[in-house]
């Protein structure tokens, strides 16, 4: 029998499955006891310090035992503290981004992907080069700057060579004052080599959703193809960095297996990064089973509430505080609302997940992965963001000054995001407003940078970020970053 160990690089003593259900009879047994979940809480509260404000985190134990909890006041303790720790690392701003798929040939399984081989409705599509391009023209004149690629698993449609060409002609194409200047990939695991290929042709995040950490459920979901092999798709991450990718991505897809048994999984494994590699996850994702081509969600019975799926959320806030949490256009505008105030820090907007599709005025429907849910404009997403108090970013400074890592981490920990991210969002939110921006938003959301400018702490960086914000409103002059 496996046995439980962070620091292993086998998947079964890094999540282990005996730990797991150990960890979920001691969360049951604890979930009414007060004097123990205030102990949790009060480990989990920011300090601050004279270098900044620093956060203990939890462990999946103690974090399982807050998810388990349901008494109501401390609930509601829960949503105060992830609210404030999300506040004292990532402020309010959102990081914005957009999917584009770029194939979805796939010789996989998976019982719960419309990509799945055996699949006969759906229309398998494959972009060329030049219709990359003219996708990513028009994502750049939605006002994009950041993508995340992505492309089912086949070796002889979606080589690693492909996927390569993509990124080189996507990071190849200026249009009018439009760039994408981060490209973040969503590809199967592959081998160390190509982690280094990727890394080489200046990748930003690497993700890959487990989809379930439950290892009989895994194999049962994926019962064809290269993705049935759990332990090489488990031990990605590890390869990934080891590749020289430091900034990993990770997410299970909620509704597969029972929730509470994932939630455990998700922090071993972040657990596990953190213990081996030094640094854990640069984000993690909160997909739920959608409906989708040949996909009935309802097939699947770990379906969650809304309520639960909020407290999911929350406890992740509270366990990885540094950590960036990704919701997409899965859920719906109420949804995601909520998800925003206690703990998300990224959305995609006015996502298509069909392979391509931006050029196209109707959203197509013939190669979804899944339904979207939050159907808006970029433009209305950005707008809903303002009036909520947020700054929506597209900002990916970070990545290309080198922050990457535990180097992000340390600017994160240092309470310095105030300082760098904050003058970076507002400076391309400037760019958004001038270039792509309707007359309500441009109005809105140049009030709503005067306001923020005021919260820089340092005067010198203040200035400097009230002239650049000034040279883009009046000049073609972009990309200005700390």
């Amino acid at each position: 029998m496996a046995i439980y160990n962070p620091k292993s690089m086998k998947a079964e003593e890094f999540i282990n499955d005996a730990e797991i259900l150990d960890t979920l009879r001691y969360a049951e047994e604890n979930k009414d006891n007060i004097e123990l979940i205030d102990k949790i809480l009060d480990k989990a509260r920011p300090r601050r310090t004279e270098n900044g404000v620093h956060c203990e985190g939890l462990t999946h134990r103690e974090a399982s035992v807050l998810l388990a909890c349901r008494i109501p006041e401390k609930v509601e303790e829960m949503y105060r503290l992830a609210r404030e720790i999300k506040l004292a690392f990532y402020g309010n701003r959102i990081v914005m981004f957009a999917p584009l798929y770029l194939s979805n040939y796939c010789v996989n399984g998976c019982v719960y992907c419309p990509y799945h081989m055996k699949n006969k409705h759906i229309a398998r599509k494959k972009l060329t080069q030049e219709e990359i391009r003219d996708e990513v023209i028009a994502l750049q004149d939605m006002g994009h700057k950041r993508l995340a690629i992505e492309a089912g698993e086949d070796p002889v449609n979606n080589p690693i060579e492909y996927i390569l060409d993509s990124i080189k002609t996507i990071y190849s194409i200026q249009h009018k004052n439009g760039a994408i200047r981060r490209v973040n990939v969503n590809i199967a695991a592959t081998t160390v080599e190509n982690y280094r290929k990727l890394k080489d042709a200046g990748i930003g995040t690497y993700i890959l959703f487990q989809e379930t950490y439950h290892k009989k459920s895994y194999l049962e979901l994926h019962p064809t193809g290269p993705k049935h092999d759990y332990d090489y798709h488990t031990e990605a991450m590890d390869r990934a960095m080891e590749g020289g990718i430091d900034d990993v991505g990770l997410g299970v897809l909620f509704g597969l297996e029972k929730y509470k048994y994932e939630f455990a999984g998700l922090l071993m494994h972040a657990e596990h990064l953190e213990a081996v590699h030094g640094v854990g996850p640069h984000t993690i994702s909160v997909p739920r089973v959608k409906r989708a081509d040949d996909i009935d969600p309802d097939v699947f019975d770990n379906g969650l509430s809304d309520d639960i799926f909020e407290k999911i959320i929350a406890c992740i806030r509270i366990a990885v505080p540094y950590t960036g949490m990704i919701i997409s256009t899965r859920e719906s505008e109420k949804v995601r609302e909520r998800a925003l105030e206690i703990g998300i820090s990224q959305i995609s907007g006015a996502s298509r997940t069909s392979v391509g599709g931006y050029t196209e005025e109707e959203r197509p429907h013939d190669s979804e992965q899944f339904d979207v849910s939050d159907q808006r404009t970029l433009d209305e997403v950005v707008n809903w963001l303002m009036q909520l108090g947020y700054i929506p970013s597209f900002c990916t400074a970070c990545y290309r000054e080198g922050r990457t890592g535990d180097r992000f981490m340390s600017l994160c920990k240092s309470g310095q995001i105030q300082n760098c991210c904050h003058p970076n969002a507002l400076m391309t939110l400037s760019e958004y407003l001038t270039d792509y921006a309707g007359e309500e938003t441009r109005k809105n959301g140049f009030a709503l940078i005067d306001r923020e400018l005021e919260n820089i702490p340092k005067e010198k960086v203040r200035e400097i970020a009230a002239q650049h914000v000034a040279d883009i409103k009046n000049s073609n002059r972009r990309d200005f970053r700390f």
